[in-house]
């Protein structure tokens, strides 16, 4: 296993906490996609939506990263009172995010089914059979 990174979802403020933890650890964004970036014809984006944050990473020691995004309103708000977060689980290869990801997800609930993510990895989301919310990610340019 190459890496397990703490993947936080927000309410609209992603990039001011990420901007904190930055001055904090230091180091600098490896990729920031919002959603405006995602939006196309097939897939609109609504206004008040577009500058919030999809992806967010911040390298954290040698192999880490903390990573975030905003949830989108049509989504709901984050209960700030809960468990906020997901364990991202960065993959070697395809085949071992297939392994872990149908080994993790068997009983649990697939919110988004392992397959080719917009921000070219290989991804997916799910809660394990504990009610505890993981990524698995592969991403074949070695990020």
């Amino acid at each position: 296993m190459k890496a397990i990174n703490p993947w936080i979802n927000f309410n609209g403020n992603a990039e001011e906490a990420f901007t904190f933890y930055k001055s904090v650890f230091g180091g600098a964004f490896t990729k920031v996609v919002r959603f405006s970036d995602l939006a196309s014809d097939e897939s609109q984006v609504p206004a008040n939506e577009t500058d919030k944050i999809m992806y967010i990473a911040l390298p954290i020691g040698k192999n880490n990263a903390l990573i975030a995004n905003d949830v989108p309103a049509f989504m709901g708000r984050v209960n700030e009172n809960e468990n906020r977060s997901k364990i991202a689980v960065s993959t070697e290869s395809r085949e071992e995010a297939d392994r872990i990801f149908n080994g993790l997800s068997a009983g649990g609930t697939v919110e988004g089914p392992i397959g080719d993510s917009p921000w070219g990895t290989y991804a997916a989301m799910f809660r394990d059979k504990y009610g505890i919310e993981w990524i698995v990610e592969f991403d074949p340019a070695g990020n």
